[in-house]
């Protein structure tokens, strides 16, 4: 059987895009002045192989002040940004373009890197949920949901990472 593609172009920010990504206008460190807050320097990556879906929630994550570091379509680009760009954690889709999950992907992570997932997807499953316990999860966000949920989920996560605070 075929994997499945992606219908999402793999874009690092170093690398670039293979395909024209949309025009979103997203300020850079020096650009932020005196607006400058604590989630600035909180790196998330976000691993999405819906084009659509990942564009905003990389969008809905900037504007609330997180840098995205990037966007991965497959578990692959998933490792492979992480070990460039270590996030301080991952949002992760289960179902993904290539032939391992998004629960493979956030197990390696975990194991590697020690970053660990806020898992927003369709398929929160019994089995998928007890398959996805060694990578230590630090929230489940059901699809379909708002970018404003998903955006106070990763606040709600950060702020008992940091132990209240924030």
């Amino acid at each position: 059987m075929e994997p499945k593609k992606s219908n999402l172009p793999a874009f690092h920010p170093a690398r670039g895009s293979t395909q024209p990504r949309p025009q979103l206008v997203f300020a850079r460190d020096d650009d932020l002045g005196s607006r400058k807050s604590p989630t600035h320097l909180v790196r998330i990556l976000v691993v999405e192989d819906d084009y659509l879906i990942a564009s905003e929630m990389e969008h809905a994550l900037t504007k609330a002040g997180y840098r995205v570091t990037g966007i991965a379509a497959s578990a692959e680009e998933a490792l492979e940004l992480a070990a460039a760009e270590h996030p301080a954690l991952a949002v992760m889709d289960i179902r993904l373009g290539g032939k391992r999950d998004g629960i493979d992907a956030a197990l390696e992570l975990f194991a590697r890197h020690r970053i660990r997932c806020i898992f927003a997807t369709a398929h929160q499953t019994a089995e998928a949920r007890e398959r996805a316990r060694p990578a230590n999860p630090l929230a489940w966000v059901p699809k379909p949901y708002s970018m404003s949920s998903l955006v106070e989920v990763v606040r709600r996560v950060l702020r008992d990472l940091q132990g209240g605070a924030g």
